[in-house]
């Protein structure tokens, strides 16, 4: 594998959900927005879902402090 000079790849353990962002933004999102539903169909789920992934994504200080992580901050050199 060549790996361009600016890109730094961080090895991560084989399991370690703590450290995919993605997961801290389900959490996010099943406690804002998808905590105890019931849903009667398919299609409310879908909508449901899709109302919570807007409200999170148009929060840009919610997915800046939800994704961010100390180890991989940008290097400038």
């Amino acid at each position: 594998l060549n790996v361009p000079k600016n890109i730094t790849l961080l090895p991560l353990p084989p399991y370690a959900p703590e450290l995919n962002p993605i997961e801290n933004v389900w959490a996010y999102l099943r406690a804002n927005k998808l905590a105890i539903s019931v849903f009667d169909t398919y299609d409310e789920i879908v909508e449901r879902c899709c109302e919570g992934w807007n409200f999170f994504a148009n929060d840009q200080k919610a997915v800046r402090s939800i994704t961010s992580r100390q180890y991989a901050k940008a290097v400038i050199s």
